[in-house]
């Protein structure tokens, strides 16, 4: 893994050097949905809490069994959250983007890491230490709501997932995650997207299957107009024809 580099290393700063790096620190922070709502006096206690790192493509940024020392924040690039099964295949649970936290559950409760987290590109996070973090959760409302709504929506998914797990047609299980993967129109008119689609292995992986069916099931879909690719994105050109499919007969 490569070693991460401090933000003051990292930044391009004028004469005034660390003043420029506190500022950049400050519009990263008003990036980070989690960290909207605190005050300026908030943000002023916070940002000697943090530390910045920059890690290259596939570096390890969260190493699985790690102690949870720490809640992060992905400034730029983008992650994947993985685990290994016991076989030792590589199992891809979900992509990061800017703006999103990581690493909660293990400063919540004092434990260890579940999961690994790779970059899949150069990223740059930022590290606030656990006990900075537990005292941000404790005494901001704003952060404890967020909180407290990001691990309802996580339970949530979760159960969605193993719900997802017990179908037992393979291609209506590929068809539910699509489904559960998409994010709803940004605009009314405008089609919901499965953003930063991970590989068709990954698919495979997480939901028991093969990567070629995966691969045919989506083909299909193309074929079908039910769905159209665009880079990184799976456009959901017809939403009720995709529910269809997954009611199934």
């Amino acid at each position: 893994m490569t070693k991460a580099t401090d933000t003051e290393q990292l930044a391009a700063a004028p004469a005034t050097g660390n003043e420029a790096s506190a500022q950049n620190v400050q519009v990263h922070l008003r990036r980070i949905p989690l960290l909207a709502g605190l005050s300026d006096e908030e943000v002023t206690r916070l940002k000697p809490e943090l530390r910045f790192r920059q890690y290259s493509k596939r570096d390890i940024v969260l190493q699985k069994g790690a102690a949870g020392d720490g809640l992060l924040f992905l400034l730029s690039g983008q992650l994947q959250v993985i685990d290994v099964t016991e076989d030792g295949r590589a199992i891809g649970l979900r992509m990061l983007a800017p703006g999103d936290f990581f690493g909660e559950i293990a400063v919540i409760n004092g434990s260890q890491r579940t999961a690994s987290v790779v970059a899949m590109s150069s990223v740059l996070v930022a590290f606030l230490p656990a006990p900075a973090a537990l005292h941000l959760f404790s005494h901001s409302p704003s952060v404890a709501n967020l909180m407290l709504r990001h691990l309802a929506a996580k339970i949530q998914r979760d159960s969605e997932f193993r719900s997802l797990l017990s179908i037992n047609n393979t291609s209506r299980r590929i068809f539910t995650y699509l489904v559960q993967m998409k994010t709803p129109a940004e605009q009314p008119g405008q089609p919901e997207v499965v953003k930063n689609l991970p590989t068709h292995q990954d698919i495979a992986n997480m939901i028991n299957t093969s990567r070629e069916t995966v691969t045919r099931a989506l083909a299909t879909l193309v074929q079908q107009g039910i769905i159209q690719k665009v880079n990184q994105e799976l456009v959901i050109v017809d939403p009720k024809g995709l529910q269809k499919l997954v009611d199934g007969p």
